[in-house]
């Protein structure tokens, strides 16, 4: 079934994905807007391909014909699905599912980060609580996990070419804050630097802070039980 020159669907895809991620983001200064409009820009061109005009699948029949084993249905332009041989509903595999947790857990980060960037904003402190306590950039790490899972579930030539450049963009945008932070905060950066990584959490620091995290629950569990017993 040729399922494409839906633009209907394309506009309601669109608008739908940039909502979600304009409430998770909240966009407030111009390196933020900025921000936003750059993954703007891989949505409209990966939906306008997804339900509009497959240029992808065109392109490479044009050049490798059924070589790929590719044709202008739906369901082949998930084409990993078919360049790997996966049989069955693209919809339900592995691949899928994939894709999905990437894109949802990439909106939870975003969120979750933004909530501890607004609070710290206004109180005009350093944000180091939550997830900034095991990355530096989760929002910034956020964007990547949902241009990745976009990727696994469609990927196209436009949105591949896209991929490494908005990455590259998010780190140096990543670098200029931090040397903005370094302005501001002083040592108590460069302290919370040196100690958290940038984009990736090491399992070390995980380990220690859900260890100590364990310690101060049990620690107030006893401190619960003494007060009880000598009530």
């Amino acid at each position: 079934m040729y399922d494409y020159g839906n633009w209907f669907l394309v506009i309601f895809n669109i608008i739908l994905f940039l909502y979600f991620i304009k409430s998770a983001f909240k966009p407030r200064t111009k390196t933020d807007w900025r921000t936003y409009k750059i993954i703007g820009a891989f949505i409209v061109a990966l939906f306008a391909e997804m339900y509009g005009f497959p240029l992808t699948i065109y392109l490479l029949t044009s050049f490798f014909g059924n070589k790929l084993g590719l044709d202008f249905t739906h369901d082949n332009g998930h084409i990993l699905n078919t360049l790997l041989g996966l049989k069955g509903d693209p919809h339900f595999n592995i691949l899928h599912i994939v894709s999905y947790a990437l894109i949802i857990g990439g909106l939870a980060l975003l969120g979750k980060a933004w909530e501890v960037l607004y609070k710290s904003q206004k109180e005009k402190t350093l944000a180091i609580t939550n997830v900034y306590k095991y990355i530096r950039h989760p929002q910034y790490l956020a964007f990547i996990l949902i241009i990745f899972g976009f990727l696994v579930q469609w990927p196209t030539l436009i949105t591949l070419i896209m991929a490494p450049i908005l990455i590259i963009r998010y780190i140096r945008l990543a670098r200029t804050e931090e040397k903005d932070m370094l302005k501001v905060f002083g040592k108590e950066y460069a302290k919370y630097k040196a100690r958290v990584p940038g984009f990736f959490p090491s399992i070390k620091l995980l380990i220690r802070n859900l260890t100590s995290s364990k310690n101060s629950k049990g620690e107030n569990y006893g401190k619960t039980d003494h007060f009880i017993q000598h009530n």
